[in-house]
């Protein structure tokens, strides 16, 4: 497969007839995945930029899946004495059950099943997403961009992956040397190809209306879009 353009293959765990089952072992070994890769790094370094030891900010995370991410700000949070007010949305409501499975009690965080934009209402000082934006078509991408633009107080995040070689070719060796499971090698090695390169992102930014934003790439392998 060249990288040249953006694939558009759909990805297997968006099967909309994937069994409960296998979508909650495949968010489970995405969680693992995102310890290895250091997924959460680019969203903590973010929020040490926007948030102040001792603030509260009510953050949203879109399209949680595993809700790994989460649960790693609220641990992050609670060492540096800030409060968050946690609420993140899946459309998929496998993605609800599975994170509420993989939460323990003591971590307080509001898991939903729907349509972000149907949170438009709520005040957010936080809109935050991981490994999202390479699933949505252009009009969604561009929509969620206004979104956050739009309802995001204190700044907003898109941590996603980079469409490199490199990646491309060395994520079929890493996820089996980890074992993972088959739908996470297939679409880990998809999602790399359907993920977008840095200077991809500034017309998209324009279409959304958005001219504040930075796009900056963070180890390994992950290109982020932020504004704050």
């Amino acid at each position: 497969m060249t990288l040249a353009t953006r694939a558009l293959a759909e990805e297997w765990m968006d099967a909309d007839d994937l069994p409960a089952a296998t979508y909650a072992d495949v968010v489970a070994d995405l969680a693992r995945v995102n310890v290895v890769t250091m997924a959460a790094r680019p969203t903590l370094a973010f929020l040490r930029r926007v948030c102040r030891p001792g603030g509260r900010y009510r953050v949203l995370d879109v399209g949680y899946g595993d809700g790994d991410m989460l649960r790693r700000i609220a641990r992050w949070g609670e060492r540096r004495g800030i409060a968050f007010e946690l609420v993140g949305i899946d459309l998929n409501p496998r993605s609800e059950a599975a994170a509420r499975a993989h939460t323990p009690a003591g971590i307080a965080i509001d898991w939903r099943t729907g349509d972000y934009a149907d949170l438009a209402d709520e005040p957010w000082d936080i809109i935050l997403s991981s490994l999202v934006a390479h699933h949505m078509t252009h009009a969604q991408l561009v929509a969620f961009l206004r979104f956050m633009q739009r309802h995001a107080r204190a700044g907003w995040l898109v941590n996603d992956l980079h469409r490199h070689g490199f990646a491309y070719r060395g994520w079929p060796l890493l996820a089996a040397l980890f074992r993972w499971h088959p739908i996470v090698r297939h679409d880990g090695h998809l999602s790399i190809a359907r993920s977008y390169r840095p200077g991809e992102w500034p017309p998209i930014l324009a279409e959304a209306g958005i001219t504040d934003a930075r796009i900056h790439r963070a180890f390994p392998f992950r290109l982020c879009v932020e504004r704050r």
